[in-house]
């Protein structure tokens, strides 16, 4: 058995069960990948997949079970790696972050462009995903670490840091009834307009459709996307009143549109890293998570990471604190 094999068998089950996909994942090809397979399979005696002709099934219990195994021998390889990477002062590898769009659009830019020059050998990649398909992203052991938000309540799945809080804003096109208002709208002002914001909002639990339930409202939500840059076009395009996180609004940038506090109903957020629990980080990953949270103690967070202590967290301060901190 070899660290190979558990490789092929995760990417195949992290495929869909497509040899042909999880061969380009690997970098291998496709009668190679199968050969692997058949000689684990021989060597543990039992099925790992049932097969309907040439192509793959569904996985077996005993397949279930040596997947759940093979992961964890795989990371921690990882650990080992990495661990001997930061002790030698390597500054070249791979770093790879899963996170929202409006993360990577409007608040990671100035931390990575930092990063990249003090780590000009890693390579950096973004992996963009709905807010609901950030989590399930990460626990497939395919990136470092996540950056999610959630108003109130902590993420599970992983080690959750605080980062920053954000509030919500209101955005209409100039000449709009509310682009005078001088204040933020009531949520009985705003229910009766179509409305634009962010994909989650069609969830039940949505923050946003609690504010209104509580206050016995229903929003009318024309329309819904899970990037920021979308929901400004249309609301450029008069197709309702937006709702989108105060970072994604610039006043340079968005200057043709007016942006008001959203009701104070509207709960704050709050934006978190989550890290694979007893995962050895890279240094340029933990340059990154301090940038993004300068509030955090580096030793606090190491040894977090590490498995060995889960600190209490300083309060995470405000996006425009935050802001400040990591473009000055």
């Amino acid at each position: 058995m070899t660290l190979t094999q558990l490789r092929y068998l995760i990417a195949i089950a992290d495929s869909g069960l497509n040899i042909t996909l999880a061969a380009e994942k690997v970098h291998a090809t496709q009668p190679g990948l199968s050969k692997q397979l058949k000689q684990l399979e021989d060597e543990l005696g039992f099925l790992l997949f049932q097969r309907k002709g040439r192509s793959l099934e569904s996985i077996t219990p005993a397949g279930k079970d040596v997947l759940a195994h093979a992961r964890r021998v795989l990371a921690e390889a990882g650990n080992i790696r990495a661990y001997a990477a930061n002790e030698r002062g390597e500054k070249q590898g791979r770093l790879t972050l899963v996170t929202t769009h409006t993360q990577a659009r409007f608040v990671l830019p100035p931390a990575i462009a930092d990063l990249a020059r003090r780590f000009p050998d890693v390579s950096i990649h973004l992996q963009p995903a709905a807010e609901g398909e950030v989590l399930a992203q990460l626990a497939t052991g395919q990136a470092d670490f996540a950056v999610v938000s959630t108003a109130g309540e902590i993420p599970t799945g992983g080690l959750a840091v605080p980062l920053y809080r954000w509030r919500r804003v209101v955005l209409v096109r100039d000449g709009h009834a509310l682009a005078s208002l001088g204040r933020a709208p009531t949520l009985a002002e705003l229910a009766p307009l179509p409305l634009v914001s962010y994909e989650s909002t069609n969830k039940p639990e949505s923050s946003l459709r609690r504010a209104f339930a509580e206050a016995g409202l229903e929003p009318q939500i024309a329309m819904t996307a899970r990037d920021a840059d979308l929901i400004k076009t249309y609301v450029r395009a008069g197709l309702g009143v937006g709702l989108l996180a105060e970072m994604a609004v610039s006043a340079r940038e968005d200057g043709d549109l007016r942006a008001l506090p959203a009701p104070a109903a509207v709960p704050e957020c709050t934006s978190w890293a989550v890290l694979p629990r007893e995962r050895v980080l890279r240094d340029y990953a933990l340059e990154l998570l301090l940038a993004l949270a300068p509030q955090l103690d580096r030793s606090d967070l190491k040894r977090a990471v590490a498995g060995h202590d889960t600190p209490l967290w300083p309060a995470p301060p405000s996006w425009v604190e935050l802001s400040q901190a990591i473009t000055n």
